[in-house]
């Protein structure tokens, strides 16, 4: 049987490998996308703000974003979102309390792709905007796509 050797892989130095530089997170906030159970959703924006809007969808579950997510796009040529979906990362509520039935309570894709709608709206991006995902992210931005 031939042997397979596995090389490991540290992210961080790939991703400066193969990224673009760090770009400065230069907005954020929390934007409240449903009052009763009320929901907020964290997000951040990366790039040139007058750039082509690009919303980056993370994968799950519960991870969020990180900052170097931004590092897939150039920062001269696209206009960052970042958010994390509803129970995730810095998000409100979140699965990672003591009890998460608050933050899983209307958590469907169907809600997630309302928040991306809101999160647009209040980002102010009219027409195209281009949507990318990791993993669950991917089926996300497909199913807001359609």
């Amino acid at each position: 049987m031939p042997s397979i050797e596995i090389q490991p892989t540290v992210v961080g130095k790939q991703m400066s490998e193969n990224g673009y530089p760090n770009s400065p997170c230069h907005k954020s906030g929390n934007l409240t996308v449903q009052e009763h159970p009320r929901h907020q959703v964290y997000w951040e924006e990366y790039g040139s703000p007058d750039a082509e809007p690009v919303m980056f969808m993370h994968g799950g579950p519960g991870t969020g974003c990180h900052k170097s997510f931004a590092r897939f796009f150039n920062p001269d040529r696209y206009r960052v979102i970042l958010f994390d979906q509803r129970g995730c990362g810095k998000s409100a509520p979140s699965a990672g309390d003591d009890d998460p039935t608050a933050a899983l309570t209307d958590n469907t894709t169907q809600h997630l792709i309302g928040d991306v709608l809101r999160l647009r709206q209040e980002l102010d991006i009219h027409g195209k905007m281009h949507v990318f995902g990791g993993s669950w992210g991917s089926t996300l931005a497909l199913a807001y796509a359609i």
